[in-house]
Order: structure tokens, then sequence, then C-alpha cells
């Protein structure tokens, strides 16, 4: 029996028998936060990310061109939010196995900084409501022939030399700026 209590948080709840009869249930449970909620959240507080800092042996980062807000439009690296209560090392899981298609380890990159990211737009695109991340950079050292798979957050992905990275008006501040003292 599958139950959905969408409105709840619950996305559904599973119940069943093994095959010795014992009774068994599934549950998967995500408190999802309406947009309303989400952007009084936004407008009152920073939001937490880590934004991952994918770099080939060719010493070319991979980029995708956004599809959401802020920043829609731009190319930018990989990343998104943590989530209340969850470790350094479960959001850089999570958020590398959504976005790549890999589980990367935070153990395996390096912290190059935390870094202000301000859009005066929003994800709902409400006049009047700016959006800021303290984004924590982790630089990932990737060989070129490890498969990745991408989410739709990203119309189109491609590895980028750094000096056409920090020239190109496609490319936004944000990203660039993980990379200027890099030159």
């Amino acid at each position: 029996m599958i139950i959905s209590l969408a409105s709840c948080g619950l996305l559904f709840l599973r119940w069943g028998r093994l095959g010795n009869g014992v009774l068994y249930h599934d549950c998967f449970i995500r408190v999802l936060m309406n947009s309303e909620d989400f952007l009084n959240v936004i407008e009152r507080t920073p939001l937490v990310s880590i934004d991952i800092l994918l770099k080939n042996q060719l010493g070319e980062i991979l980029l995708g061109r956004r599809t959401n807000r802020p920043a829609k439009d731009f190319w930018f690296v990989p990343g998104g939010r943590i989530r209340k209560n969850e470790t350094l090392h479960a959001a850089m899981s999570r958020i590398s196995s959504v976005e790549l298609g890999v589980e990367l380890q935070i153990d395996n990159s390096k912290l190059i900084g935390a870094y202000d990211h301000i859009y005066t737009d929003n994800f709902l695109g409400k006049s009047g409501v700016s959006t800021h991340y303290v984004a924590l950079g982790y630089e990932v050292n990737f060989p070129l022939e490890c498969p990745l798979s991408f989410d739709a957050q990203h119309s189109e992905v491609r590895w980028w030399p750094l000096s056409l990275l920090l020239e190109s008006d496609l490319v936004h501040d944000n990203t660039k700026a993980y990379f200027e003292n890099k030159k």
C-alpha cells in the first residue's frame, strides 16, 4: 500500500509483508517547505551551499548553463544548498550524486574558501527579494574518462579552459571569483 500526503511532507509510506509474514514498512519522508515559506527564509537569512570546482587533468573546469534562478542562463559550477542537520560530508555526497551522477567524497576535495554569492533575484523571480548564499568552494580533481550524468538544472555542460572561463561574459562572476587568483 502506498500513501501520499505531499501537503504534510510525507512523500510515500509503503507497508507489506516479507516472505516469512513479518510486517515491514518503507518510509521516505522529506519535509518540503512550500514556495512562499522558502521565499521568506531567503528574504531573512543567508543560505549555505557547497560549490564543486571539478577540474580535469588538462586543468579545465566543468560548468553547466543554469536553467533556474538565481543566475539563470549563466555558466556556473555544480553545487547546491546544505540541508539543516546535514554534515558537509553528506552534503557533498548528495549534491555530487544529484548534479553529476557520481558520489564525491569531501575527504578527496580541497576547500578553497568561503564566498558570498549575493543575487538581486530569487528562485521565484519575486521582485524585491534578493538571495544570499555563503558558498563553500571545494576543488576536486576528476579524470576526463570518468562518465558523468547531469540533472535538469543545467541545459548543457562542458569543460572550460581556465583562461576562457575568466574572459567569458557567459560565465557568472561568482564562478569566476573561485579562479581569479589562479591565473
